[in-house]
């Protein structure tokens, strides 16, 4: 019997697989392609070097010693030295104080006194840190860097000012030695502040009278007139380390500077190896002379001379020293740009007496109660 066309199974679909790739003759041809290929590779696919600019980080430049200032003869008129101060402060921002009749004895022994400082245990300096950062007094928090075993950090650093907070915190962890400490600072201070005045008066002198700029001289961030940046610098650091901490202070300093404005800042830094000034437009070094202060321009005067001088931050470097040494960075605002509204100097910010609350409390009670009544009578 015959199978109908309808009947009969349809034709399966073909699944075959395509046919197998050529295979290479010989082994050896092979290895040519594969040389040929890596060749071509090579020279089509260099990366070229990339050069970064030398101007990532600034480069520090040695420079010949500022001038050396007799502060006994500022106020002569046959003496050169305030167009010498002008000058140096227009171009570097710092110069050198000799002669400024602060007794030997009276620096010793504020820097004696501030090394006990940085004897504390860590425990207790918790207690005294400089956080939250509006806290303008205390020990500096470290930057993360690890002491190793034998060798401690480059440099610690304690913000000192005249405050009851901060007399209160100190003296409740070190109650003998801060009390001894805070007075040859106070005396310290006191003749610092004679220095800088009458330095700073100079230089006001000679600049153009009711400037544009002198009515925008701040006092900065909850500024509290003098200060004093105590640092401690430790011995024997290896070159390394001392370096690393270099480019974290330079970059540090150019970033956030110092949290006090001031008009002038006095280095006490005899014994150090090389002095080292920043700027936003560069980083200069030179050797300090022996028994010199060191004057570099704050943020106030180059606000006063309309950008004439230049303001800078200054750090005393210590190297292949045998023992720990203390310097010392005074930070000094004139009483007539000092802001006239109460500062509270431990926090920063404007204060409100009781009694003006109490005041204002008074005020808002009787508006409100004002406000109920005649919403309830219309």
């Amino acid at each position: 019997m015959a199978l109908s066309p309808e009947s009969m199974p349809e034709k399966p679909f073909d699944f075959r697989a395509p046919p197998p790739s050529p295979i290479a003759s010989g082994r050896r041809s092979c290895v040519t392609n594969e040389d040929v290929l890596s060749e071509f590779l090579e020279h089509s696919l260099r990366v070229p070097d990339l050069v970064l600019p030398d101007k990532v980080f600034p480069r520090q430049n040695f420079i010949e010693n500022p001038p050396k200032i007799d502060f006994q003869l500022l106020s002569s008129m046959e003496s050169d030295s305030l167009s010498k101060i002008l000058d140096s402060i227009a171009r570097i921002g710092c110069f050198q104080l000799v002669n400024y009749g602060i007794e030997g004895e009276c620096i010793r022994s504020a820097l004696a006194a501030a090394a006990g400082i940085f004897q504390l245990p860590p425990e207790k300096r918790r207690a005294v840190t400089r956080s939250p950062p509006e806290k303008l007094y205390g020990f500096e928090e470290a930057h993360g860097e690890k002491e190793e075993e034998g060798e401690g950090k480059v440099s610690e650093e304690f913000v000192w000012c005249r405050g009851a907070g901060l007399k209160l915190e100190m003296e409740a962890i070190w109650p003998v030695g801060y009390s001894n400490f805070s007075e040859k600072m106070e005396s310290l201070l006191c003749d610092i502040e004679k220095v800088a005045e009458k330095i700073l008066m100079a230089i006001r002198q000679n600049l153009p009278p009711k400037t544009d700029y002198e009515n925008d001289m701040k006092q900065g961030q909850g500024g509290i007139g003098s200060g004093c940046y105590v640092y401690k610098h430790s011995r024997n650091m290896s070159a390394e380390k001392c370096s690393g901490s270099l480019r974290y202070d330079v970059i540090r300093m150019l970033i956030r500077g110092f949290d006090y404005s001031h008009a002038l800042c006095l280095h006490v830094c005899d014994g150090s190896s090389e002095f080292h000034v920043y700027s936003k437009k560069g980083w200069v070094s030179f050797c300090p002379d022996k028994d010199a202060l060191v004057i570099t321009v704050g943020d106030q005067t180059q606000a006063l001379s309309g950008g004439q001088f230049k303001h800078v931050i200054g750090r005393p470097i210590y190297k292949g020293e045998e023992e720990d040494c203390i310097s010392m960075a005074f930070l000094y605002s004139p009483p007539s740009t000092t802001n006239t509204t109460k500062v509270d100097p431990q926090k920063g910010k404007n204060t409100i007496s009781l009694s003006q609350q109490a005041i204002a409390a008074i005020v808002l009670t009787l508006v409100y109660h004002i406000l109920v009544f005649v919403y309830n009578k219309f």
